[in-house]
């Protein structure tokens, strides 16, 4: 069989392909650019890389042709110049719809967020419920997976977490009434994804999927310093202090320790859907807890942020 991921150069979007290519299947990947963090995967014979914004429906038709379903992965957690939430979740996935139906694709599968809603007051969280909405009343099959914080080699969470401890032994959380989160491991996720794209489940339906243990994001801080022989002093800040160090994160770093859109996340909880969701089969609810022996196998080689990171000093590079 032959799929289709948007966002393929992303966190959740190479881990489905590598999942996928090790059963034998062929894969389009769709991404922006090349990760050079990792070139294995694009060179990988039954790999076709598409170079693509999501913005050329003929493109879009030529790397979902022969595809039995298209897993869209492809977002963003800040803007940037063009890369807008209008641009990349609205307007992309309305693309991939239309790509979709023209190039005879069975079904979409569509990554989104627990808390995706409407008139909520987070263009976040709004634009990935637009993104539900076009994809629900596409008249093709889909499966919409709301997912929690999803962590792994390669992820933006124990990858910040790890370089912030190994810049500063201390942890900020958010709130002064902390609320829980449900670490979710991307294996339990792309589990998940196969079995609605390969075995074709889920049908027509909208899932939540969180981590099989609940926890507040300092202890998971703690747990993550533990992994690395770290001592950290743990100390709660108000939201806005939050808001305001995520901006500054956000003008001064390429991709920043946390956006605006990771603070409002945080100060609601990760832990249940905003909306109805249909409910996981039992064989697919996530079983792995956030363990140190999972922890291990997520951090990034140990390093620090440093001048690179600032997006200043990759302008002049």
């Amino acid at each position: 069989m032959k799929f289709a991921i948007t966002g393929g150069s992303g966190f959740i979007g190479r881990h489905l392909a590598r999942h996928l290519v090790e059963e034998g299947h062929g894969v389009n990947l769709l991404a922006r650019g090349v990760d050079r963090r990792d070139t294995s995967l694009s060179q990988h014979p039954q790999v076709t890389a598409f170079p693509s914004d999501l913005g050329d429906t003929r493109l879009l038709h030529a790397a979902f042709a022969g595809c039995e379903a298209v897993a869209h992965c492809a977002g963003i957690n800040r803007e940037i110049g063009r890369q807008t939430y209008q641009r990349v979740h609205i307007q992309g996935t309305a693309n991939v719809v239309e790509a979709a139906r023209s190039a005879g694709v069975q079904k979409i599968v569509l990554m989104s967020f627990l808390r995706a809603r409407p008139n909520c007051g987070s263009p976040y969280h709004e634009s990935k419920w637009a993104a539900e909405e076009l994809v629900r009343n596409s008249g093709l099959d889909y499966t919409i997976l709301k997912s929690g914080m999803v962590y792994g080699r390669g992820d933006h969470m124990l990858d910040h977490l790890s370089r912030s401890l190994h810049t500063l032994p201390f942890f900020a959380a958010v709130g002064f009434r902390e609320k829980p989160v449900r670490p979710l491991p991307v294996e339990d996720l792309v589990s998940v994804m196969r079995a609605a794209m390969v075995d074709g489940r889920l049908t027509r339906q909208t899932v939540a999927i969180t981590g099989a243990e609940e926890l507040r994001l300092s202890d998971a801080a703690r747990r993550v310093a533990r992994v690395m022989g770290k001592r950290i002093l743990v100390f709660p800040m108000s939201v806005w202090f939050h808001y305001g160090l995520a901006q500054v994160f956000e003008w001064a770093m390429k991709i920043p320790l946390v956006a605006k859109a990771q603070v409002r996340i945080l100060a609601e909880g990760v832990v249940a859907p905003a909306t109805r969701c249909d409910l996981l089969p039992s064989d697919l609810v996530p079983s792995r807890l956030f363990s140190e022996a999972q922890i291990r196998s997520g951090l990034p080689d140990p390093a620090p942020f440093g001048l690179h990171d600032l997006r200043c000093c990759a302008a002049k590079s």
